[in-house]
């Protein structure tokens, strides 16, 4: 992992970009292991994201958090417990930037159910965070959210059949709400991430990009034939192109 890793950062910094936006899951991971495991993955994280030549924002994935999983042996009373490991070492996890015209929201979309698993929801701190953040932007303001769980995806449908909904560990289920949030503003993408596939999904104005992994089928190679890769973005006063990076990653043969 870390080497491949490794490998995807220093291509997508010979593309000489901005900056990175990391699409969460960035261990493997805290929800099952325990406290010293997930502390050393944290550790080798940041050690390696430290090489980046550009500035990095993170969003955080379900693997960051603490954990939850009942096989981890975790306290709830611990001080990292759940999203406060990802918190102490990497930072909030959801806030905003701007860059040469458009804003960036950077969103947390997984939440402890506390019976053992996570789900997809923006949570209702969020919901009132978004709200003061938009009454601050101008409605013309091209607008990018980032989000590890997706808020429009077609996986299930292609995958598993065509009447097939995807349930609330694939999808963020109040997305309809966070979405009419945005009614008269310039949302122009969502970046998704979690799947590990690659899908534009574009419908009333806003393209719902799921951008692959860089791992693909978790460094064993491809995923529904889907290469270890990562989104490439060109953005424009009010438009963008993106195309899909293989950076050329081989899984070791066993």
């Amino acid at each position: 992992a870390v080497e491949g890793f490794r490998q995807a950062l220093d291509s997508a910094c010979s593309l000489k970009p901005d900056f990175i936006i990391t699409g969460g899951d960035l261990i493997a991971d805290a929800l099952q292991r325990r406290y010293s495991f997930a502390d050393s993955l944290y550790n080798l994280y940041l050690e390696t994201i430290k090489t980046s030549a550009v500035p990095v924002y993170n969003t955080m994935g379900n693997h960051e958090i603490y954990g939850i999983y009942k096989n981890s042996g975790a306290d709830p009373a611990h001080p990292e417990y759940g999203e406060k490991m990802f918190a102490k070492r990497i930072g909030p996890s959801y806030y905003s930037f701007d860059h040469e015209g458009w804003k960036f929201m950077i969103l947390n979309s997984i939440d402890d159910t506390g019976k053992g698993s996570y789900i997809g929801v923006i949570d209702s701190a969020q919901i009132e965070w978004i709200k003061q953040e938009l009454s601050k932007t101008d409605k013309t303001t091209p607008i990018v959210i980032s989000t590890h769980i997706p808020f429009i995806a077609a996986f299930t449908q292609k995958y598993e059949g065509s009447t097939v909904a995807a349930d609330s560990t694939m999808a963020v289920y109040n997305s309809k709400e966070v979405l009419d949030l945005f009614s008269g503003y310039n949302l122009k993408l969502v970046l998704q991430g979690h799947l590990h596939t690659l899908e534009d999904v574009y419908i009333d104005g806003i393209h719902f990009l799921t951008g692959g992994a860089v791992s693909a089928a978790w460094w064993t190679g491809p995923f529904k034939d889907y290469e270890e890769g990562f989104i490439y973005l060109t953005f424009r006063k009010n438009d963008f192109e993106w195309k899909y990076i293989d950076y050329g990653w081989q899984a070791k043969k066993k």
